[in-house]
């Protein structure tokens, strides 16, 4: 029998930590790919001896996930090794967080986000995804009814300071989940964008004023607390049954009811 493997980009915390936990738990080994330095190796090798303590292979690739050369390598080993043991890559998760953070209009040219830095920015956290998908399914890496997940946010539809370069690739993210999942509908590969509520991640922490983001978005939800890595994980889980082959090209919110709250002036989790 085949093995089973999910990749992830960004494995080594926040959506993509948690999720390749889960996912061993419910019988997938994973690659993982991430880019981490010394000092935060020791949480990595703990999502390492989780996956392991499931019962499952981990097999971490620390390199930029944007760098054309060091994909190829990476996709070159997975062949290789499901020449030798065979399996296929039935899920692929993408939880990059890596861009620049500044405004277009500042009050000089310096401060402004520069040419090189949007591109940047779209080409980590919303190209790469068509460029991994490409990888797996041209080296007939990727099985049928296989899933993609791409971490989107709310900054993907709404304004938030010096984070416009996020959000127009967040937004154009979720517009390749569109195409990946019109394209690959007739090899039973759905594709959806996972819009998590707001979360406490590194990522999140980069952004300026993301304490006032975390407490109003505690203030708002429903459920009067934050979205956890472990919540949008168990929702990836789920989606990656065969009773959900039919959810293809969404984006799909795992925020507790976040993001549809606009102004309100009672809580019910205060009550």
């Amino acid at each position: 029998m085949e093995k089973v493997w999910a990749l992830i980009l960004g494995a080594s915390s926040g959506f993509g930590g948690a999720s390749a936990v889960e996912l061993a738990k419910a019988g997938y080994n994973i690659f993982g790919v991430h880019l981490d330095r010394q000092l935060t190796m020791p949480q990595v090798n703990q999502i390492i001896k989780k996956i392991e303590k499931a019962g499952r292979q981990a097999v971490f690739f620390n390199i930029n996930a944007a760098d054309p050369i060091k994909r190829q390598e990476v996709l070159d080993e997975i062949e290789e090794r499901f020449k030798q043991d065979k399996g296929v890559v039935k899920v692929l998760i993408h939880s990059l967080a890596f861009g620049t953070l500044k405004p277009f209009i500042a009050d000089s040219q310096n401060n402004a986000i520069t040419q090189a830095q949007m591109e940047m920015t779209l080409d980590v956290m919303a190209n790469t995804l068509v460029y991994w998908t490409q990888g797996l399914v041209f080296r007939n890496l990727f099985g049928n009814g296989g899933r993609i997940f791409a971490l989107t946010s709310s900054g993907s539809h709404t304004v938030i300071p010096n984070y416009g370069a996020v959000s127009a690739a967040k937004a154009a993210l979720e517009s390749h989940i569109r195409q990946l999942a019109f394209e690959l509908g007739p090899r039973g590969i759905t594709a959806n964008a996972i819009m998590a509520g707001v979360t406490e991640t590194p990522a999140l922490k980069k952004i300026p004023g993301s304490d006032r983001m975390v407490e109003a978005a505690k203030m708002k939800n429903p459920r009067g607390r934050l979205t956890t890595p472990e919540d949008v994980a168990k929702a990836i889980v789920a989606l990656c049954s065969e009773n959900c082959d039919w959810i293809s090209g969404n984006v799909i919110g795992v925020d507790g009811g976040e993001d549809i709250v606009g102004f309100v002036t009672e809580f019910p989790h205060k009550k």
